[in-house]
């Protein structure tokens, strides 16, 4: 992505722990809960190798058809999953993302700066930033009630934590949006 090289490195940081944490929820005792870290954990880390700045490595023209690839078998997952569990049609709505940004990159020239040049933004690209955008309010609003009601409960296992899995959902929406305004 384009941007400021230390925002891009505050990202990568970000998406890494999330993705860390994501992998670590994958070892819960609920089966829905590990399901759901699995493919956050993907995306943490597709998120955070996307966002490592130009300067310090750009991936050969090949890798961004492979991401691509990845992430549209994660966003078949994604949807078969979401016949049972409504929140699985987030996970596919990022998966989409990342497919549209990998493919971007993949047709960009290699010394562009600017994906789009002067067409503004894309239809596209507006409307995952609409709904990303929407989705960072709503979870940070819900964040709060969530870290009154646990602090008053028993301590439960790191990765069934709920507010911490909702905290790493926010951050993959805020890093979602970071992505998408660097296009």
């Amino acid at each position: 992505m384009h941007g400021p090289v230390p925002a891009a490195w505050l990202l990568v940081a970000l998406c890494a722990a999330t993705g860390a944490y994501c992998l670590l929820r994958m070892r819960s005792g609920v089966e829905e809960q590990r399901r759901a870290a699995g493919g956050e954990a993907l995306m943490g880390f597709g998120m955070a190798v996307m966002a490592v700045p130009a300067a310090a490595f750009t991936p050969p023209r090949w890798a961004w058809p492979l991401y691509a690839a990845v992430f549209a078998a994660a966003g078949l997952r994604a949807l078969w999953a979401a016949r049972t569990v409504p929140h699985h049609l987030h996970h596919l709505v990022g998966t989409c993302a990342m497919v549209y940004m990998s493919v971007v990159m993949a047709v960009a020239p290699p010394a562009a700066h600017h994906v789009h040049g002067g067409l503004g933004v894309p239809l596209l690209t507006g409307a995952l930033l609409v709904y990303f955008t929407g989705y960072v309010l709503l979870a940070g609003a819900r964040l709060v009630p969530a870290a009154v009601a646990v602090a008053g409960s028993g301590s439960p296992r790191w990765g069934d934590r709920p507010e911490l899995a909702r905290a790493c959902r926010l951050s993959m929406g805020i890093g979602m949006v970071t992505m998408l305004l660097t296009m």
